[in-house]
């Protein structure tokens, strides 16, 4: 097995961060640094990263109906409750895919591959995650659907939607390809509305069904080849800024039938005079700006 998967099985995070560990001589195998991204390494053999001896773990795959109140976070200086006080203790070094804040819920893919993590959260592979947004008034879609589209500043960047569609008045349905933080929340406070419950309902083809907040189950191997297999839709289309004005034609139209374009007359050189005599006009005349200059005074 190729030493950054090892490693990855073995709970260090995905290969990329792995590989990072490896190159900076972090890892030793049989008491030797190895800094060879290429190098195989066995059951029979010794790895360490610093002091702790690497062991692949069996991969486990969970899925958690993440209940309000509850951190994505392993351990918590203030004491509050975590997602991981939710699972049973016993079970091997987990990490979630993705955040919800404290005030969300919903699905929430905890993991111990570090592949499939990055796999769904990376920007690169665009995974859909579906959100079911209530909001504190009646919703404007016409107005306000086509500024989520395009997107809007907030303190954590440009957010924007990728689909968003109305079930009543002040229920929505957003999809989103982004991850940044509250971004869903800063979005729609952007437009003047605020956010009272938003449940994250499907994360690429994994649906949240029958699972009640708090509960969790394994995904199947069906389910984490789907996860693993997943590919992005095609986006809703933005909406088009409109224009100030009409834009110029790229080149003059044909002239008619039977219609002749006049040729521009050519503009004579500076200093050129009719019919290119130098310091002459039309008529013939000399100009004044041909005739010749006095002597300076001594």
């Amino acid at each position: 097995m190729r030493l950054n998967r090892f490693l990855a099985a073995s709970g260090m995070g995905s290969r990329r961060s792995c590989e990072e560990l490896i190159l900076a001589g972090s890892v030793t195998i049989n008491g030797q640094v190895c800094r060879n991204l290429a190098t195989e390494v066995t059951d029979a053999d010794f790895v360490k990263v610093g002091s702790r001896r690497m062991l692949p773990e069996k991969a486990l795959h969970v899925l958690l109906h993440k209940p309000r109140g509850f951190l994505c976070t392993a351990a918590d200086t203030h004491g509050r409750q975590t997602v991981f006080d939710l699972l049973p203790g016993q079970w091997p070094r987990l990490f979630h895919v993705g955040r919800l804040d404290r005030d969300s819920e919903g699905l929430l893919i905890l993991t111990n591959d570090g592949d499939l993590a990055l796999r769904l959260t990376h920007p690169r592979f665009k995974i859909e995650k579906e959100y079911e947004v209530l909001l504190d008034r009646p919703f404007d879609a016409a107005k306000d659907t086509p500024r989520l589209l395009r997107g809007v500043n907030t303190e954590h960047g440009r957010a924007r939607a990728d689909a968003v569609r109305q079930t009543s008045p002040t229920l929505l349905r957003i999809i989103l390809r982004q991850g940044l933080k509250r971004q869903i929340r800063l979005m729609l406070y952007k437009v003047g509305y605020e956010v009272k419950r938003l449940i994250r309902i499907r994360i690429g083809p994994l649906r949240l069904t029958e699972l009640r907040a708090g509960e969790w189950r394994t995904l199947t191997a069906a389910e984490v080849k789907a996860l693993s297999a997943a590919q992005p839709a095609p986006a809703q289309g933005r909406p088009a800024k409109p224009q100030s004005r009409p834009a110029k034609p790229q080149s003059r139209p044909a002239p008619a039938p039977g219609v002749t374009r006049r040729r521009p007359r050519a503009v004579p050189e500076r200093g050129a005079g009719h019919n290119g005599r130098p310091g002459t006009s039309p008529t013939g005349r000399r100009s004044a700006s041909s005739a010749p200059r006095a002597a300076p005074r001594p």
